[in-house]
């Protein structure tokens, strides 16, 4: 079935393993919601996506999965992902007319020729026209504000929820560019260990992403914070409640944020000396929902001696990125990594 059915506009799409959005060019971000689907496994169809699947998560009956079809920033489940892309250009169709769209994909910059194809299938499949991908740390630039056009050097730290992405970018094309998957999901990943270690307790994904998001910090506060964390007692398999401070949180984190930071080193490393000289004035850019990580700016200012900018909503840049390419697509053609085009 073919959702574009009306006139034609111009989607980007920000396919984050955490959360997918899309902005329609002239409208801006439509739609913003968790990257998680649950499907019939009987019949096939999705019964929820975004924030009413996520709900679900480890709480479905054996006819139902919940999952999250994105794994380190790309496609893990083929099938899951193709219905939740469907599902969400249909919720975006439902609200706007739209045609056969091209669509701007924003996806890693480690992403394999393989991963491209299956990402672009999917889209294509969901009706778009033609389908353009680009590297989420040049998105996150554009919708930084940054003119990649220009020939001086720019950094940007993208912290997504499967990948962390650093790349150098000068003249509209990425000079040096890192990718780690460690980022959000990692962090919540070591939060689950730290508290099933500690104190003997179980928690869940969206338990450990709570409390990131609540008082996790890369420094010591002034103040220390805590949060009352409800999980089941590994011992008695009871549930049980205990309180979660936020110097454990920063210790938890703490090899995660190591590495983030060795990587922004190497990158900076590997970047020929004019464009390093252009950065230390400038400044390094962190993106993503990571750098919403309380003191992540000061820390990383801290160990490379540059100053560091959170961007402006930085949860939204990389789509932001994606849409205003699809304003000015014949200036930005040489920051898309392909043009796949169906006729």
């Amino acid at each position: 079935m073919d959702f574009f059915t009306f006139g034609s506009k111009d989607i980007g799409i920000d396919l984050g393993t955490a959360n997918i959005l899309v902005a329609l060019k002239d409208k801006g971000i439509v739609l913003k919601e968790p990257s998680v689907v649950a499907i019939d496994k009987i019949t096939n169809k999705v019964l929820a996506s975004g924030e009413e699947a996520k709900e679900m998560l480890g709480r479905t009956p054996e006819n139902i999965k919940a999952v999250r079809p994105l794994k380190d920033g790309v496609i893990a489940d083929f099938t899951a992902t193709q219905l939740m892309l469907k599902n969400i250009i249909q919720k975006v169709a439902k609200r706007y007319s739209i045609g056969k769209p091209r669509v701007v994909v924003g996806v890693p910059s480690g992403i394999t020729e393989v991963e491209e194809r299956a990402v672009e299938e999917s889209i294509l499949q969901a009706g778009a026209k033609e389908v353009y991908l680009i590297e989420e740390p040049m998105a996150a630039a554009i919708g930084s504000g940054i003119d990649v056009s220009e020939p001086s050097g720019n950094i940007i730290v993208d912290i997504g929820g499967g990948t962390t992405e650093v790349a150098v970018i000068s003249l509209g094309g990425i000079v040096v560019s890192n990718s780690i998957r460690i980022a959000g999901d990692e962090l919540d990943e070591d939060i689950i260990s730290y508290i099933k270690k500690e104190h003997n307790l179980a928690i869940g994904e969206t338990t450990a992403e709570n409390i990131k998001k609540e008082i996790a910090s890369v420094l010591p506060q002034m103040t220390e914070q805590k949060i009352v964390v409800r999980g089941r007692d590994l011992v008695t398999g009871y549930p049980k409640n205990t309180e979660v401070y936020s110097t454990e949180i920063q210790i938890a984190i703490s090899n995660s944020i190591q590495e983030i930071i060795d990587v922004v080193k190497l990158t900076l490393e590997k970047t020929p000396p004019e464009l390093v000289s252009d950065i230390a004035q400038k400044g390094i850019i962190l993106a993503g929902g990571g750098a919403l990580i309380q003191n992540i700016d000061k820390l990383i200012s801290e160990k490379t001696k540059m100053p560091v900018y959170v961007a402006q909503d930085p949860l939204d840049s990389v789509v932001k990125g994606t849409y205003k390419t699809l304003e000015d697509l014949n200036k930005l053609k040489t920051v898309l990594i392909n043009s796949r085009k169906k006729r």
